[in-house]
């Protein structure tokens, strides 16, 4: 009995103990929740985020996304959040996850400071807050994690002095400390009885570091990275401390202010402390004003290193024939010294060098013909020396060659045929030297050369080749300075990359080709001080792109307009051609001519009586012979009997009305500009309100091509996205297509609200335009009587009613094509210009084949609306792509198809969805998704590849009956919304 009760006792015990152990389990695991969830309400993250099933009482803490706890236990060791755009401040709660070991937040948009608490957490081995917007000081509480191996707070916006405990908290295990890319001043605080035995990596790069470095990182004898470069350090390079460091691998002490040894005049003593780093990759001591010659104990360095950077110092002496040792090296560079002497022709045994930079020094002699041995070399800069001779036929063997420097030398001979044999070149700056000869056909034809080519200020003479217009790749070519003759060849406008030509102070003669003006890129264009002549290309004033041209000293005459690209011309730009006139400010007024038609006109008109009224159509004075061909003389198509009587059903309105309308065109009234004129807003005695297309008549014949054209489509095609037309003004001075006015405007300024508008369309808005503008251009395509390829799709183009119904406009430049046949003759198709070839459309929004010189066709607009889908989805314009990233919007979006759209997507949901619920928030992220899908495909670089507008416009469609109304689910889902903010 005895027993059986001392027994009972026992058990009772043992359940009260254990009921007490899992009390206290069940209330650490609590609290860890706590934390975590206290740490979530301090931040901002988007619904369907990683952090979503936090908010979930399904989901077991240690499911949680980016937690890990201890399989035993369930206490959370790791919370792992790293680049999942959270943004918000760090909760200083973290500091009760008592057992964590790893806390990693890099990648973020957290602001604010360091919570000092986090210094608490007595088990934590990993800490990385890396690539926040941190801000303040860093903690002297983190110096206290005595566990602490990897410490990370690089790039970031910390400031003031980095605390002692840091480097001195007594860990003997701190293995990483990345401080990198901050604001820290003051000096490194690593005191000598401060040991740090352990430590392998130590980055402190870009701050604002000062003093010297401290002799007790001698004592971190295992580290491998030490890089200090971009700082304010000072003193003689660390010799003695690097000496203790056997397995250097990165050592980066560049864009400080070290010097040399012995009164900076000795580079031998830090050298010689390297010999022993046997497994030295990269040293990098460039921007220190180092002085000093190279030593030979430099070839001793280990045979492992593969980077040399000593440039932007007071090197002087030669190069030494014993740096060949570093057999292999990758980059060499001395740039930017006082190095003088030869090149060595023993360089030519680095085999493995992919770039060599000796630029900017007082080297002489000639080019090693050796250097071709180097097989890998890839770049070569040589410019800015006192090199003489000739440049070596050899350099055809360096298939790798992609950019070669020889500018500003002593250079003679001439440009070798040879390097026509270099196909992946990209550079060639070969200008300031003594080169003399003829511009060789197969140098000229590089269609590799990417960047540029500059022969300038050279002696070369002789005619520009044709080949030149192989380069289509190419952004700038520079040949002034020379003896260059001959005629300026047209077929330059297949360089369709072109954004900078510069053919001044050479003898050219000759006009100046009209497709210069063709170059969809071209941004400046210098011809000046050549024999040119004749009348300056009307092409050049209408471009959209150029913004700088100079026409100086040459023989050109005729009328200049100071419209259009010429608006930003000075005087300056025309300078020394006597035979000008013009608008330009300090040029002298041309003197009016009377044209044939307006000495006919003038007999005819008093004659006839003819009423002051614009009528639809052409000039109507006569139904006879002579008003026919007075007609076909003045640039227009006689339509037939019945077409007259059809145009009459038109309102007449007059010329003053049109004048009273609009307030006599006044700038009040102006609501936008083209190439060939302005549009102006009115009011008509019955108070209809109209746009008033009003072309501007100095553009000549081309205005006369756009008028007809943009008649002719107006008049021939009916359709409720397609904008139709009131009248028409046509008197031999003044040319007017009278249109309804759009209450809201061009899609234009709502993508853009910095035009005007508060606000942009929702994503059910957007779709629906799109679908109106597929509809509408699938009409002109397939439906129209006749087939028209409108040419210039873009925002601009696009108008908006009082519902938002997009309606397509401006046929200016469309073309129309007579019945079904793809394949027309020339005379079919009503041409932009005379000119073939010519690109049709606005920059960014143009099919690459057209670039090549093919005609108009459906393709190229189903291209301008692929693009237009993918300027929608990402929120900028395609020349904002081919300015900052080098390339097209189809090429930018499909470097992220299809893993990398997340971000792309976000974005596009925070314009376009903003107040999305979750019941409907995957779902338009889907359709985004679809639109960047068709996007793409109507993108694509052959035009076979692309769909039909009939295509386009059905998957559109179904986009649009696929979306719900977006208002109506906001109002449904509003009491339901999820508190994730």
């Amino acid at each position: 009995m005895g027993f059986c009760k001392f027994s009972m006792f026992s058990f009772l015990c043992l359940v009260i103990v254990l009921f007490g152990v899992n009390g206290e389990e069940n209330a650490l695991l609590m609290n860890d929740r706590a934390s975590l969830l206290s740490f979530m309400s301090g931040v901002v993250f988007d619904q369907g985020h990683v952090l979503e099933n936090w908010n979930s009482s399904n989901v077991h803490i240690c499911n949680w996304s980016g937690v890990r706890c201890n399989n035993a236990s369930d206490r959370v060791t790791e919370l792992i959040l790293n680049a999942t755009w959270l943004r918000g401040t760090i909760s200083p709660a973290l500091a009760n996850l008592s057992s964590l070991k790893v806390l990693d937040l890099s990648r973020n948009f957290f602001r604010g400071p360091i919570p000092k608490e986090l210094g608490s957490l007595s088990q934590l081995r990993l800490l990385s807050l890396s690539w926040n917007l941190l801000e303040g000081k860093i903690p002297y509480e983190l110096g206290f994690l005595s566990k602490m191996v990897y410490l990370d707070l690089g790039s970031n916006q910390l400031e003031d002095e980095m605390p002692e405990s840091l480097f001195c908290n007594g860990s003997l295990s701190l293995q990483y400390i990345d401080v990198s890319n901050n604001s820290l001043s003051g000096e490194i605080p690593l005191k000598n009885e401060c040991v740090l035995n352990d430590l392998r990596f130590l980055l402190l790069w870009s701050n604002r570091l000062v003093g010297r470095l401290p002799q007790a990182l001698s004592n971190s004898t295992r580290l491998q990275w030490l890089d200090v470069e971009s700082n304010m350090l000072s003193g003689e390079l660390p010799a003695k401390i690097v000496r203790e460091m056997p397995y250097l691998q990165i050592l980066y002490l560049s864009y400080n202010n070290f010097v040399s040894h012995d009164g900076n005049t000795n580079l031998e003593p830090f050298l010689s402390s390297l010999v022993n780093s046997s497994h030295l990759l990269e040293l990098e001591l460039a921007g220190n004003n180092l002085g000093g010659e190279i030593p030979h104990i430099i070839g001793h360095l280990s045979t492992s290193l593969v980077q040399l950077h000593l440039d932007a110092n007071r090197i002087y002496g030669s190069i030494p024939p014993h740096i060949s040792n570093l057999v292999n090296l990758t980059l060499l560079n001395l740039s930017s010294n006082l190095l003088n002497g030869s090149i060595p022709q023993q360089l030519c045994r680095m085999g493995k060098l992919e770039r060599v930079y000796l630029s900017n020094n007082s080297l002489s002699g000639e080019i090693p013909s050796a250097l071709a041995d180097i097989s890998h070399l890839g770049l070569l800069d040589l410019s800015k020396n006192k090199l003489s001779g000739s440049i070596p036929d050899s350099f055809a063997n360096l298939p790798q060659l992609r950019r070669l420097f020889l500018y500003e030398n002593q250079l003679s001979g001439t440009i070798p045929p040879s390097l026509g044999k270099c196909i992946n070149l990209e550079i060639l700056d070969l200008s300031h030297n003594r080169i003399s000869g003829m511009i060789p056909s197969e140098v000229a034809g590089l269609r590799s050369l990417k960047l540029y080519l500059n022969l300038s200020s050279n002696y070369l003479y002789g005619p520009l080749p044709l080949e030149l217009s192989k380069m289509d790749m190419v952004l700038a070519i520079d040949i002034s300075s020379n003896n260059l003759s001959g005629t300026i060849p047209p077929q330059l406008k297949s360089c369709i990359a072109l954004e900078n030509l510069n053919l001044s102070r050479n003898v050219l003669e000759g006009p100046l080709p009209f497709s210069i003006g063709q170059l969809p890129y071209l941004r400046e264009l210098d011809v000046s001080s050549n024999q040119l002549i004749g009348e300056i290309p009307q092409s050049l004033q209408v471009s959209s792109t150029l913004e700088y041209m100079n026409f100086s000293f040459n023989k050109f005459y005729g009328n200049v307009s100071n419209k259009g690209a010429f608006s930003s011309l000075t005087m300056d730009s025309f300078l020394g051609n006597s035979g000008l006139c013009g608008s330009i400010e300090g040029m002298p007024k041309c003197r009016k001519r009377r044209s044939r038609l307006m000495v006919i006109l003038s007999i005819l008109l008093p004659l006839l009586a003819f009423p002051p009224l614009c009528f639809v159509g052409y000039q109507r004075v006569l139904r006879s012979k002579f008003r026919r061909r007075l007609a076909v003389f003045n640039g227009g198509d006689m339509e037939d009997e019945e077409q007259e009587k059809e145009e009459h059903k038109y309102p007449r309105i007059s010329y003053e009305q049109l004048i009273e309308a609009t307030g006599g065109f006044s700038a009040s009234s102006l609501i936008g500009s083209g190439r060939f004129g302005h549009v102006y807003k009115g009011v008509l005695p019955d108070n209809t309100r109209i746009a008033v297309k009003v072309l501007d008549m100095k553009t000549d014949e081309e205005i006369f091509g756009s008028f007809k054209r943009e008649c002719q489509v107006l008049k021939r095609t009916r359709h409720r996205n397609l904008i139709r037309i009131i009248t028409i003004c046509s008197r031999p001075e003044f040319k007017a297509l009278v249109l309804p006015l759009m209450s809201n405007g061009s899609l234009e300024r709502h993508l853009y609200p910095s035009h005007g508008l508060n606000q942009g369309l929702d994503l059910v808005q957007l779709v629906s335009i799109c679908s109106d503008v597929a509809e509408g251009l699938a009409y002109l395509h397939h439906h129209s009587p006749v087939k028209v390829v409108h040419c210039d799709l873009k925002p601009s183009n696009i108008l908006l009613d009082e519902d938002l119904t997009a309606l397509v406009t401006d046929f200016g430049i469309s073309r129309l094509v007579k019945g079904d046949d793809e394949n027309l003759s020339a005379k079919d198709t009503v041409s932009f210009s005379t000119t073939d070839g010519l690109l049709c459309g606005s920059v960014g929004y143009i099919a690459p084949e057209y670039g090549l010189g093919k005609r108009a066709s459906t393709e190229g607009d189903v291209y301008s609306f692929g693009v237009l889908l993918l300027e929608i989805v990402t929120g900028r314009r395609p020349t904002d792509f081919l300015i900052e990233e080098g390339s097209s919007l189809h090429e930018w979006v499909k470097s992220h198809y299809p893993y990398k759209l997340g971000p792309m997507v976000e974005q596009a949901m925070d314009r376009c969805a903003p107040s999305a619920m979750p019941k409907q928030y995957n779902m338009l992220q889907d359709v985004i998704l679809e639109m960047i899908e068709l996007g793409l495909i109507c993108t694509q670089y052959a035009p076979s590849t692309r769909p039909s507008m009939q295509d386009v416009a059905h998957e559109m469609g179904r986009l649009k009956v696929y979306l719900p109304n977006l208002s109506s689910l906001l109002v449904e889902e509003a009491p339901h919304k999820l508190n994730a903010f």
